[in-house]
């Protein structure tokens, strides 16, 4: 036997009938939190910043593998 339920319902309908707990207020206060953290930090997406913190790393990445390949180097001619 086969049997099959439709419930017509909204979300809000949904939850009360479930007894789970309204949080519509926490979520409207976490997003208004993002959303001002976002606007504090939208200079950091700007070209001019990104290429910045690129190339201090690109350099920095540059570096150790240079001195990972004269270990390396340096392992392989020992033997």
């Amino acid at each position: 036997m086969k049997m099959t339920i439709e419930v017509d319902c909204s979300p809000e309908e949904a939850r009360r009938f479930l007894g789970l707990p309204d949080v519509s207020a926490l979520n409207e206060a976490l997003v208004s939190e993002m959303q001002k953290r976002m606007e504090a930090n939208m200079s950091l997406i700007s070209p001019d910043e990104m290429m910045k913190n690129w190339m201090s790393f690109g350099q920095g990445a540059q570096e150790q593998f240079r001195k990972l390949m004269e270990v390396g180097l340096s392992a392989a001619t020992r033997k």
